[in-house]
């Protein structure tokens, strides 16, 4: 049997952790909260974020990280991109101890600002300095209620090596949901990342009142500086037409499940950053994201103004409608470019 440690116990964590357990893999499951903890194990549910569901039942959650750690074949890290590094760090001393040398998982999507790392970097910098290849991505459309009711869903997993993107995908695949394989865990990273910026800017038009045109427009448009930003990271630009690119980026810009794009509404609607995010009760990782990516398009003097528009409302105290007015009026060019 494979055992599988998840890290993290929000509502993606736990509803893949249950997953991963209808597939029949042992599941060790670490959160930080012992409430959260005490009514996993006790009564099989994660109330305060998946409401009127039950987990199955052999999936364990401890705030033990050696013990979620012991014998296991994979860690899949579900923990926030502002703690990833710090989780990484403690998994290091634990496998040290160990000299274990499972696979690494990351279903987290962001990038660190200030070092403007992906998730994976903060792998070979913490953890496997020189195997890239025991890490993976996963990456796609999937919003963790959805996932929690067995919704048929599509998840790519993306690695340099494609045998333990294809092991995983064996490991991982069941009648609910289908996994597809990658070599790009770089472009794959970066779709899952930045289309969170995207999906805030939706929110903020449906909140203003715009309709389908101005959505397609912005979800096209929002597509562009993904893919643009990708390949300045070193992604492969047809990445961005599957399901960690177009994919990713339809389910997040359309959907209430989307704690970003909640965020975007809530903005469009004239509410203040700190009480949105004081409010929603997890982990906005789009707020976050924005930061890095304006770093980046500094650095690579990248054209990204939607992102552009994004951060300067959130942190630069400009207006909504102004930004709207500013991009409108930009000066005109052709679709098609990187």
């Amino acid at each position: 049997m494979t055992k599988i440690s998840v890290l993290g116990a929000g509502s993606w964590g736990t509803a893949l952790a249950s997953m991963l357990a209808d597939n029949g893999c042992e599941v060790a499951l670490y959160g930080h909260r012992q409430s959260v903890v005490d009514e996993i194990n006790t009564h099989h549910t994660n109330a305060h974020y998946l409401k009127d569901w039950r987990a199955n039942e052999k999936v364990v959650a401890s705030l033990d990280l050696s013990w979620v750690l012991k014998d296991t074949d994979v860690i899949l890290f579900v923990v926030p991109t502002s703690a990833i590094r710090s989780v990484a760090k403690l998994v290091k001393q634990e496998l040290d101890k160990s000299g274990e040398q499972p696979l690494l998982v990351s279903a987290t999507k962001g990038i660190e600002p200030g070092s403007k790392k992906l998730v994976t970097q903060i792998f070979k910098d913490e953890i496997y300095p020189d195997q890239m290849d025991k890490m993976v991505v996963l990456s796609g459309p999937s919003h963790a209620e959805n996932l929690a009711q067995k919704d048929l869903t599509a998840i790519t997993l993306a690695s340099t090596s494609l045998d333990n993107a294809a092991k995983l995908q064996r490991i991982f695949s069941n009648d609910y949901v289908r996994f597809y394989t990658s070599n790009d865990p770089i472009g794959v990273q970066v779709g899952g990342a930045v289309k969170n910026v995207i999906a805030i800017a939706a929110g903020i038009l449906a909140g203003l009142g715009y309709g389908d045109n101005a959505k397609a427009a912005l979800m096209t448009r929002g597509l562009a500086e993904v893919t643009r930003l990708g390949i300045a990271f070193g992604g492969a630009p047809w990445t961005f037409s599957g399901l960690s690119g177009i994919g990713d980026l339809i389910v997040t810009c359309t959907s209430v499940n989307s704690r970003n794009w909640r965020c975007g509404y809530q903005l469009g609607q004239g509410q203040k950053l700190e009480d949105v995010l004081a409010n929603m009760g997890q982990v906005v990782e789009g707020v976050t994201t924005v930061k890095a990516v304006r770093e980046i398009c500094d650095k690579y003097s990248l054209d990204m103004p939607i992102s552009a528009a994004i951060y300067n409302v959130l942190f630069e105290g400009s207006d909504v409608k102004d930004e709207i007015k500013l991009m409108m009026s930009r000066e005109m060019g052709p679709e098609i470019r990187i």
